[in-house]
């Protein structure tokens, strides 16, 4: 198992900035592909940005491309997304994800992004 917890988020004025960290521990060598995804009031829960171990692969949603950077720590199992000129519509509840090699997934608890005009 991989336990995954989030911290940052809040509610930010558009235009500003906000970080979100998350930390995995469990069995931490299992895993390969780490990111977030968000999930909006009446939406289903979208890609926002993930990352393979040794950052040797990573993808945006294009709605997000050139705002949100995603880096990774694996000597501290941790993944970073900095989200920059944040736009009303980025409001959403964002979860850590990690992926197995053996493709099991596992979330966090997830933290609630609010974005104001």
């Amino acid at each position: 198992q991989v336990q995954l917890v989030e911290s940052g988020g809040g509610l930010v004025q558009a235009g500003g900035s906000l970080r979100l960290s998350c930390a995995a521990s469990g069995r931490i060598f299992s895993i390969n592909a780490m990111g977030w995804y968000r999930q909006a009031p009446g939406k289903q829960r979208e890609l926002v940005a993930s990352i393979t171990r040794g950052g040797s692969s990573i993808q945006y949603a294009d709605s997000v491309k050139d705002r949100f950077t995603i880096s990774r720590n694996d000597a501290q199992n941790a993944v970073l997304l900095i989200m920059n000129s944040l736009k009303p519509e980025d409001t959403a509840v964002y979860y850590c994800n990690a992926q197995s090699f053996g493709r099991d997934e596992y979330w966090g608890q997830g933290t609630q992004v609010t974005v104001s005009s």
